[in-house]
């Protein structure tokens, strides 16, 4: 899955959609979801995403200890319905499978850029 990622940076068009649809593969695996948790767990979890989004496009020069206060809030309240899908631990994963998935979209942009550079 790791050598998609060189794909999306590579193309210009559908960049934010192909992105997305790495998101996706990457933490279905990493929460090892079934088909029926799959089912559940993505309404849900493109809700909570849709938040952060507007929240991140709304606040891009609010106050930096407000915005991070927000997003906690958004993370409290969708972490619930999370524990109700997967249970207490995989829903604290989901957390944990986002922050990897952004290290490794930049670890892949810097290298490209480096790439790029040489």
């Amino acid at each position: 899955m790791f050598g998609s990622f060189s794909f999306v940076f590579a193309q210009n068009g559908q960049r934010a959609e192909k992105i997305q649809e790495l998101k996706i593969a990457f933490i279905t695996q990493k929460l090892q979801l079934t088909s029926a948790e799959a089912e559940k767990f993505w309404p849900v979890y493109n809700s909570y995403d849709k938040e952060i989004k507007q929240l991140r496009a709304s606040n891009k020069n609010g106050d930096v200890l407000e915005n991070e206060q927000k997003l906690l809030d958004i993370r409290k309240k969708y972490k619930p319905s999370f524990e109700q899908i997967l249970g207490a631990q995989r829903a604290n994963d989901v957390y944990n499978a986002e922050r990897e998935y952004r290290n490794v979209l930049i670890r892949q942009l810097k290298e490209q850029r480096q790439e790029k550079q040489k």
